[in-house]
């Protein structure tokens, strides 16, 4: 089919006679009027978003232009054409006030050769300056059906600078890649936000880009996750970044296509700041981080140096020392049970089967510490009688085929069928409510999404459906959990993904999720401080997995929370892979290492201070640098590999402050906001802690 164009008067003409539908989609104008020669410019004193006539834009902070007049929206169709110029015809302007408070919306219509009527909404809010959300629509105005295969919007090119450009992504990757990353040339990510791997996908639906002066960012703010990419691409004049679809769809005549309501923010410094604000968006549309308990900042002792293989005595003998050096979580980790989906417990470590692990759960709070349990829900492994009896639970692909889970070689079961649901709501209840166990570590990368479930005994209404309620499955164990004790613990681990910020209200402990560098470490710190809020739980998951396997710097400088796996008084005897160099068997020379940082995390608490993320750049600041108010002190933290210079405390208040080193407790002398840069020099890290000497200084 061959669609004919309409002439411009024709496409104006058949517009304007459905100019009622303003009213008809419940808006009450304030002004109306008729798109200018030029076109609008819009603002709210910080963003600029200029749209000429073919409603392509431009972004500006202040007076500062930061993209060219770009092609920012585009309909695909099937028949291998694409809709990019759409005329202005009119531009409609109100007042606006909802869950996000007051501000103003701008609605601007026009049409691509009378085929499709654009609809593009900019609402800037008055809580939010620098930001805002874009509703895209398209109805057929035609008399024909309209077959489209792909869209995209909020699409720019962020002029270049002399110095480049950073970007975060929110997508996850088997090959667990830097979730920030320098845009070298040829840098090109498609950020899809479902599944880029068998077990690898999901994530948080923004994705930004920055130079030192200005940066931009892109994300969708839906209740549930969807099937988006968010791509960030090196050009030749900047780099591109923006939202694209690719679910091919039929619009018939009179019908709409409507995208996601999209966030667009223009900001300075790196993504802390834009995931900030999307954390807040979303708090106000329902989606929040749950209340956290004390005992989630409590430092963690985990049985994993044991690995599968462990013997409960080796366990036993290891809890005094790991009660000695200061933590307390004792977290019992893969190799309780059986299998991964019957969750029969091993009577050969625990002969009396349930008894015995509520007699483990005993055993650690009477060493006087907190006993926290693994699970991977959703994963079923081949051979097992849940895969037997209930096959039925596996979510199924288009052709019927399975989802792997490649490192338990195990199956992914649907999360939005309700047998599953239950299946692991009563497991939750086992552990909490009846074995005792004060939290629970639910790990595996499978856990962040899934696929489209297309299994025909889950009568789904679309086979999305399995993607979009991941959510609720996860706040239904979260919820079982707490039902049973108000203070568990519930920490999802999805191993090497970028978190599924949706999967947030479900939990409130989250670790570094199996970092591969003391880097990834402090990234996946100040993000989740942004994502979470500026006291986040965060763990820096075990030092042993940091550079030197002992960086616990790294952790308590983004205000983390030290976590560990040695083994003691010897590693493990029978371990289930190779061990590393020197094992994880603490030994004097560590342990006197292991309880000068944790004594000093337990001093200061710094993982339920104020995380103060705009203050440094973590792509362009020398050395990198970060910082945390806690009780009207700031803890300031500097990583290099070898430094030696200037360094520079912001955010200091008015007064003096005395300054020392944290770690070594040396006297660095004095600051203040007008003499806040000191010499230094220092290989890995530096801490200074800044305290106010004068009644008027204040963090």
């Amino acid at each position: 089919m061959t669609l004919q164009p309409l002439s411009r008067r024709q496409a104006i003409a058949r517009l304007m006679a459905g100019a009622a539908t303003v009213a008809g989609a419940g808006l009450t104008p304030s002004r109306v009027w008729a798109a200018t020669r030029s076109g609008a410019r819009l603002t709210d004193g910080t963003i600029g978003i200029e749209v000429d006539t073919g409603m392509r834009t431009r972004i500006s902070r202040g007076k500062l232009a930061m993209t060219g007049m770009d092609v920012s929206e585009a309909v695909r169709l099937t028949d291998g054409s694409t809709l990019d110029r759409f005329v202005l015809i009119d531009v409609t302007d109100r007042p606006l006030s909802g869950q996000h408070g007051s501000g103003r919306r701008h609605d601007l219509r026009g049409t691509s050769d009378g085929l499709l009527e654009k609809r593009l909404s900019i609402s800037f809010l008055d809580r939010y300056p620098g930001l805002a959300l874009l509703d895209v629509s398209y109805r057929n105005v035609g008399d024909r059906p309209i077959g489209v295969a792909g869209w995209r919007t909020a699409t720019h090119d962020l002029l270049a600078h002399r110095d480049g450009a950073w970007s975060f992504a929110g997508a996850s990757y088997p090959d667990r890649r830097d979730w920030v990353q320098k845009v070298a040339p040829g840098f090109e990510q498609r950020n899809f936000m479902g599944m880029n791997g068998s077990d690898y996908g999901g994530g948080t639906p923004v994705a930004s880009v920055w130079r030192r002066d200005v940066g931009l960012a892109v994300g969708h703010v839906e209740p549930v996750p969807r099937l988006v990419s968010l791509p960030v691409a090196a050009q030749p004049g900047g780099t591109r970044i923006g939202m694209s679809g690719d679910e091919a769809t039929l619009i018939q005549p009179g019908a709409t296509l409507d995208l996601p309501t999209t966030l667009i923010m223009t900001h300075e410094g790196d993504h802390f700041a834009p995931l900030d604000a999307y954390r807040r968006l979303m708090a106000e549309r329902g989606l929040a981080a749950p209340r956290i308990p004390a005992s989630s900042y409590a430092p963690i002792w985990c049985a994993w140096g044991y690995e599968r293989n462990f013997t409960t005595e080796e366990i036993y003998a290891a809890l005094p020392k790991a009660k000695e050096v200061g933590l307390e979580w004792a977290v019992l980790d893969d190799g309780w049970q059986t299998s991964e989906g019957d969750w029969k417990v091993d009577r050969k470590k625990f002969p009396r089967g349930d008894a015995d692990m509520k007699a483990f759960a005993d055993r650690v709070k009477a060493a006087g510490m907190k006993p926290r349990l693994w699970l991977a829900p959703l994963a079923v492994d081949p051979g097992t009688d849940l895969l037997r009896d209930h096959a039925d639970m596996l979510l199924l692909d288009r052709q019927g085929a399975a989802q792997n889970v490649s490192w338990w070689n195990s199956f992914t079961m649907c999360p939005a069928y309700q047998p599953t649901i239950d299946l692991f709501r009563k497991q939750v209840r086992q552990i909490i409510g009846e074995w005792g166990y004060e939290g629970l570590k639910l790990d595996g990368q499978h856990l962040n999404g899934v696929a489209p479930c297309y299994n025909p005994a889950h009568r789904h209404a679309r086979p999305e459906e399995s993607f979009e309620k991941l959510q609720d499955f996860w706040k239904a164990l979260y919820d079982e959990a707490i039902a049973a004790n108000p203070e568990a613990i519930v920490e999802i681990c999805p191993c090497g993904d970028s978190f599924a910020f949706h999967n947030i209200p479900a939990m409130n402990h989250t670790p570094a999720s199996d970092p591969t560098s003391s880097w990834q470490v402090r990234l996946k710190g100040k993000t989740f401080k942004a994502l979470m809020g500026p006291a986040a739980p965060f763990a820096g998951d075990h030092v042993e997995l940091s550079d030197r396997s002992d960086d616990f710097a790294s952790t308590y400088g983004i205000g983390g929370i030290p976590s560990t796996k040695f083994t003691w008084p010897r590693d493990s005897a029978n371990p289930s892979e190779k061990l590393p160099a020197g094992g994880f068997v603490l030994t004097a020379d560590k342990e006197v290492l292991w309880r000068k940082w944790i004594a000093l995390y337990r001093q200061n608490m710094l993982a339920e201070g104020e995380y103060l993320g705009g203050l440094y750049d973590i792509g362009f600041d020398k050395p990198e640098a970060h910082a945390v108010a806690k009780g009207g002190k700031i803890h300031y933290a500097f990583y290099a590999d070898s430094w030696s210079g200037d360094v520079t405390l912001r955010g200091l208040g008015k007064g003096r402050y005395a300054l020392k080193n944290a770690f070594t407790g040396t006297s660095l002398g004095m600051a203040s906001q007008a003499r806040s840069t000191i010499p230094a020099k220092f290989d890995r890290f530096l801490l200074v802690e800044a305290t106010p000497v004068d009644a008027g200084a204040a963090a």
